[in-house]
């Protein structure tokens, strides 16, 4: 960084700090991948967000309190864990496991001893991305942290890592090598002695995701993690390379253990005799669709039979993981589940849409539109009078949100959608805030580099996609034109019926979307290269 630079940003952060800033919505959820719940406060309850911190209900799901502001350097949560002997101590890891292109990375551990109102930091910043954290149930200072590590390279903080001081000092105690880092981690909470592990050998990079290696495993022990033995072999699991692998033992049968193993093969695998040997049960592709991505099952603490599997739906098994019915959940994308130990009707869930608590075993569930965690891709304003603010929020849809209301508060009737785009630009017409035109990947009416416009007069969203292709399934070399997951979108500042758009060259429109006509040459280096199938 030059001099100029530095000062220039030492300008813009101090004029930064002077801003007064206030929260206008929407209060709709953003993604969770870690959700606890106090075992001896019923209505108490706790979420980590994607991109929004710890947040802290003490009504079943009611209201929520932000209670890591202040405290945390970084704002994506990975995992959360409430000591079972003493409800006041909770710790925090940092940094989604669930490594899609745009994951954020954490800072390491952190731990409140007061529920939640004050927090210190514990250490292990460069573990990066955390998956799950597990604690003695008799002794809350014995916490286990399983760490993915670096989700762009390699590096040596990964794996199990184990403190019996509550987070003063940690021992790496299961650990295979700079690429492999753990996925997943379950304790048996009758012989908290005994602990499965598995090692997931992925890889991220800007244009790709290699999941799978010699490094995917499962690990066991009985000694509380002095040692570990690989069980990745044993008689019944799929042979050859391996993904991401969930694991699960059964509270109500110590020597019940499930893996979901992302594999050619791959399928969920259960062992009735402590992970000697395995027996393959559900071939149901629905557990395991983009399983790099999911991979969360857990068991019921008090029924040996019932099993649950989360993916893009939420599934419940009642024999054992052999058949399986969806549970509905609020929304799609589901990631974590916490079971009240004591009373499995109790529960509370972490989805692409947030936190909801369920009190009937998943039969109904409470809102997520009360909690400000969207995370949004890109934001615009209009040049209405007072303005509006528009936004693509991840897995829901564009939305308009005004900057303040007549009515002393902002409600959710005050917002409005304004085209189901989620990942893309958004921008405004500005000579009728009316028009909105909105971008996203696969994850609109249309599919592929969808562009859609958006009229609210009418209500009408029309697709207007610069080039009709979908691109799941393929790699970028195979498309003929190729979209970024954010592609840009621009009106012309002297025309506001002319737009343009870019892939690996730039489109312009002349008739408000209708007809698109390329106007360069690639941009891109066109590395081959960087656009295999991922």
């Amino acid at each position: 960084m030059t001099l100029t630079n530095h000062v220039d940003q030492t300008i813009f952060t101090k004029a930064v700090d002077v801003l007064k800033w206030r929260n206008i919505g929407p209060h709709r959820g953003g993604r969770v991948v870690a959700v606890a719940g106090d075992p001896k406060e019923p209505m108490t309850f706790y979420f980590g967000a994607c991109a929004g911190g710890v947040w802290k209900t003490t009504d079943g799901g009611t209201y929520w309190q932000n209670i890591s502001d202040g405290f945390f350097k970084t704002a994506a949560v990975g995992a959360i864990a409430v000591a079972d002997s003493d409800p006041n101590v909770i710790y925090v890891g940092m940094g989604e496991a669930c490594i899609r292109g745009n994951v954020s990375h954490g800072d390491g551990v952190y731990k409140s001893s007061d529920g939640g109102k004050t927090w210190i930091h514990l250490g292990l910043e460069d573990t990066r991305h955390i998956s799950r954290i597990r604690v003695h149930p008799q002794d809350p200072d014995c916490v286990y942290v399983a760490a993915f590590g670096h989700a762009f390279g390699s590096n040596s903080e990964r794996g199990v890592f184990r403190s019996m001081d509550g987070g003063k000092t940690w021992s790496h105690v299961l650990f295979r090598n700079e690429q492999s880092g753990a996925a997943d981690l379950s304790m048996d909470p009758n012989n908290p002695r005994t602990l499965f592990a598995s090692l997931w050998e992925a890889q991220r990079s800007p244009w790709n995701l290699t999941s799978g290696g010699p490094g995917s495993s499962i690990y066991k022990s009985t000694d509380s993690g002095e040692t570990w033995t690989d069980i990745t072999d044993s008689p019944g699991l799929p042979k050859g390379i391996k993904g991401r692998i969930g694991l699960a033992i059964s509270p109500a049968r110590s020597d019940r253990v499930w893996a979901l193993v992302e594999a050619v093969d791959g399928a969920l695998f259960r062992s009735d005799n402590g992970g000697a040997s395995w027996i393959r049960l559900s071939e149901e592709k629905g557990l395991r669709a983009r399983a790099w991505y999911y991979s969360h099952i857990f068991a019921d603490p008090q029924d040996a039979e019932t099993l649950y599997v989360l993916n893009v739906r939420a599934f419940k098994s009642l024999d054992g993981g052999r058949t399986f019915t969806q549970v509905a959940t609020p929304h799609g994308d589901n990631h974590d589940l916490w079971i009240d130990p004591r009373n499995p009707q109790r529960m509370i869930e972490g989805n692409d849409g947030g936190a909801c608590v369920s009190f009937n075993g998943g039969a109904t569930w409470s809102t997520i539109y009360n909690q400000p965690t969207a995370q949004f891709y890109h934001v615009a304003v209009d040049n209405q009078y007072p303005y509006r603010v528009y936004g693509t929020q991840q897995d829901n849809t564009a939305i308009s949100v005004p900057s303040q209301s007549y009515k002393g508060a902002i409600q959710w009737n005050d917002c409005y959608t304004v085209g189901s785009s989620e990942s893309g630009h958004i921008a405004v017409r500005p000579d009728n805030p009316n028009i909105v035109y909105s971008g996203a990947i696969g994850s609109a009416p249309g599919g592929g580099g969808v562009l859609l416009r958006y009229d609210h007069t009418t209500g009408q969203v029309r697709i207007i996609t610069v080039w009709p292709e979908m691109y799941y399934g393929w790699g970028a070399k195979d498309a003929k034109y190729r979209f970024q997951w954010t592609f840009p979108i621009v009106i012309s500042p002297h025309d506001p019926k002319i737009l343009y758009a870019a892939a690996n060259i730039a489109f312009r429109s002349t008739d408000d979307g209708t007809n698109w006509e390329p106007i360069s040459p690639d941009l891109t280096r066109n590395d081959m290269t960087k656009m295999e199938p991922s």
